[in-house]
């Protein structure tokens, strides 16, 4: 069963999985079934790369506030200029 995935297609699902299967970072696996089936896996690499994506994701979580504090500082002194 396929999973729905908001905000993607499908066509763009596959050619994502695509690019990230050539650069080393998913594993593809296909099954001679009908209706044809297939499985993907991160690899080493990937499972490598998704740990700093998920300590850049804690990070922006943490400094969400500060960023939009420091966006509205500098729309402020854009709008005293103007």
């Amino acid at each position: 069963m396929a999973r729905k995935l908001e905000g993607i297609t499908p066509k763009m699902l596959t050619q994502t999985l695509r690019v990230l299967e050539r650069d080393g970072l998913v594993r593809r696996e296909i099954f001679p079934v009908i209706p044809p089936r297939v499985e993907y896996e991160l690899t080493e690499l990937g499972q490598n790369l998704a740990g700093l994506l998920s300590q850049i994701r804690a990070w922006s979580e943490q400094h969400a506030p500060d960023i939009k504090d420091a966006r509205a500082r500098t729309v402020a002194r854009q709008d005293l200029v103007a």
